[in-house]
């Protein structure tokens, strides 16, 4: 079941990357932090920074507070808030807030909550958008998770369940059948318009 829709999916076009993703992040590639202000709390061991930006190769976080439990990135959580933005290969995530792990000093996970979270990425021929209450994003195998009336659409064609896995490598959604639970797996398939014939180009009959 879940082949098949993904092998339909992938016919359709629905969410296709402009260009093959692999993984993002290299662990020797820097971690760079800017921010308007912070605040390090020594009892707690906690830091707070506002109109906060971080960037690892090709991602980076940006949100107007953000607050860790050390700067640590072989081993931290992050805590985002306020209008929190997750830009990847051609695209963005959206959110209220959003909580990454850094592990081995790169992103391990992001999962962002919001009412909705969206998700968006360019294609050679249009822009693919998404949305649901939680979204997860895991740069190293290149896939985005969305939970909770999740929709995707590449402009066209729709789907629509309650969680989709948007591959970044492979350029497939798949709506595995074990993770909708009471919910359905909703397909929108626009119809091709045919290309009208103009008068000065039909054919007429010869007399």
């Amino acid at each position: 079941m879940a082949r098949s829709i993904a092998n339909l999916l992938a016919l359709l076009g629905v969410c296709a990357a402009a260009h093959a993703a692999g993984p993002q992040l290299d662990e020797n590639q820097p971690i760079e932090l800017d921010a308007r202000s912070s605040d390090f709390d020594y009892k707690s061991n906690s830091l707070l920074f506002r109109a906060v930006h971080i960037a690892q190769g090709r991602l980076w976080i940006e949100a107007d507070e953000a607050t860790a439990n050390g700067l640590n990135f072989e081993a931290s959580v992050w805590r985002f808030t306020g209008h929190v933005r997750v830009g990847m290969v051609d695209g963005t995530l959206e959110s209220d807030q959003a909580l990454i792990t850094f592990a081995n000093n790169q992103v391990s996970v992001a999962e962002i909550t919001g009412a909705p979270a969206s998700f968006e990425q360019k294609r050679p021929n249009g822009v693919s958008r998404g949305h649901a209450a939680r979204i997860e994003y895991r740069p190293m195998v290149g896939t985005v998770r969305l939970t909770g009336d999740a929709w995707l659409s590449d402009g066209t064609n729709e789907i629509s369940g309650s969680t989709l896995v948007y591959d970044l490598n492979g350029q497939r959604v798949v709506a595995n059948p074990d993770d909708q639970g009471d919910q359905r797996v909703r397909l929108t398939i626009q119809p091709k318009k045919s290309e009208k014939v103009s008068p000065s180009t039909e054919m007429k009959p010869k007399p």
